[in-house]
């Protein structure tokens, strides 16, 4: 049964605040970026919060790929922002228009936690719209925001994945499915269970390692965070080729 989402939204605030993407000077870039990879978080939490995992990884793709890869994490409310971006780096000739090739080159990978998976889907459909192709999509515990359907990947997207765990008050989607079993790939729906292995959470308020606990564990989870990171490098260049092509 999915989670009652007015019933416990309160819940779902980790933390409060709200924040701003970096965003690129415009005029800055002659070419797309050789890949581009948005992470949404899930409630309330900054995009800079350093306790959450879509963060982390970030960063560490950052460190790796400082150049050619663009990493971007947003609140999972400004989607829009998230979308802009995409479009703004895709623009190589700055016409203000995307144009056949320029949309074919697009490599995006989504990726993103509670509401933040709901955001994940959202954006791929706005792309959808937009004829721009999403190479992966990664939902760890969805949970819908309003009426979105957070389970129907949408057919531009190549290969999506579901992580979620079912214990506690609040839990994710648990199953998801291709609108065009013949254009998108589901990896699959891989289920954690933090009742029999717990995960310590070091960092979060009180309040929600008591009222979220199993909900953020899969967030925190080292095991989660490998696979996602694994997955969104599987998309990228290598190291070796990255750095042959500096």
């Amino acid at each position: 049964m999915r989670f009652p989402l007015r019933a416990f939204s309160l819940f779902l605030f980790v933390t409060l605040g709200c924040g701003h993407a970096h965003r690129r000077p415009a005029g800055s870039e002659t070419k797309p970026p050789g890949a581009i990879v948005i992470g949404f978080l899930g409630g309330y939490v900054r995009h800079d919060n350093r306790i959450h995992s879509a963060v982390q990884i970030a960063e560490r793709l950052r460190r790796d790929y400082p150049s050619d890869v663009e990493v971007e994490v947003f609140e999972n409310h400004r989607g829009y922002q998230a979308h802009q971006q995409i479009l703004d780096l895709l623009d190589a000739d700055h016409d203000g228009s995307l144009s056949p090739e320029e949309k074919k080159s697009a490599r995006i990978i989504i990726y993103g936690h509670s509401w933040g998976g709901s955001e994940t889907v959202t954006l791929a459909r706005a792309l959808e719209k937009d004829g721009i192709p999403v190479l992966l999509t990664i939902q760890v515990d969805s949970i819908p925001k309003g009426r979105v359907d957070d389970a129907e990947i949408p057919a531009n997207v190549e290969q999506a994945v579901n992580f979620y765990q079912s214990n506690g008050l609040i839990h994710g989607l648990r199953e998801i499915h291709a609108a065009d079993p013949s254009r998108t790939q589901i990896i699959g729906n891989f289920q954690f269970d933090y009742d029999a292995h717990p995960v310590r959470c070091e960092g979060y308020p009180w309040f929600a390692r008591l009222l979220e606990n199993p909900h953020i564990e899969i967030e925190c989870d080292p095991n989660v965070q490998d696979r996602v990171e694994s997955l969104i490098r599987s998309k990228l260049p290598s190291l070796v080729e990255h750095a042959s092509a500096k």
